[in-house]
């Protein structure tokens, strides 16, 4: 079964944030590249992509069939999605095991597993 691991931000420093960036250490910084990149390396994944911050988001809706465009999301940053990939996994186990190594589980962020549908 495929499954989308959707990375929630969280407090996860990352790169797009200088300042909370440069409170992790180079050794710190260098293996966090080293683990986003063994988990795209796992059998299975299709690496996926990080996102800008949502408030480069815009949103679309259609009622009454007129077109309406907002600017956002506008989300806590604790809720902002930072990026996805997916993963052909034998079971949820497997999955949640290969979450469990993508860095932002562990700084502050989370890893919302779900399975895809396919028609």
């Amino acid at each position: 079964m495929k499954y989308m691991l959707l990375i929630h931000q969280g407090t996860t420093p990352t790169p797009l944030d200088p300042e909370a960036w440069a409170t992790l250490s180079e050794d710190e910084q260098q293996q966090i590249y080293a683990d986003y990149g063994a988990v795209n390396a796992t059998p299975g994944v299709t690496p996926g992509n990080g996102l800008q911050p949502p408030e480069t988001a815009t949103t679309v809706r259609v009622e009454d069939g007129r077109t309406l465009v907002t600017d956002g999301p506008f989300v806590e940053v604790k809720e902002a999605l930072n990026g996805y990939l997916i993963y052909e996994a034998d079971d949820l186990d497997a999955a949640i095991a290969l979450a469990a190594r993508i860095p932002a589980a562990r700084l502050g962020g989370a890893i919302e597993v779900r399975p895809i549908m396919e028609w």
